[in-house]
């Protein structure tokens, strides 16, 4: 469970960055280095969720599930 909420948090940081990168863009017409320290710090979130989620599959934290159940 206490992943879940890792990765959601991760998930709404990745957004919230997102979504300054594009107020940055629109307020400083594209002129400005805060729209790219913006999205710079969402390729990172994005890319350490990634790592986190295949290192968790590789320790056996995370399991996956299939939607029919075994025959």
């Amino acid at each position: 469970m206490l992943i879940k909420a890792f990765v959601v948090v991760v998930l709404i940081g990745i957004l919230a960055s997102l979504g300054s990168g594009l107020f940055y863009l629109m307020r400083d017409q594209g002129s400005g280095e805060r729209t790219v320290r913006a999205l710079t710090v969402r390729i990172g979130l994005s890319f350490a969720l990634f790592l986190l989620l295949m290192l968790g599959y590789a320790l056996g934290i995370i399991t996956p599930h299939s939607a029919m159940p075994p025959q």
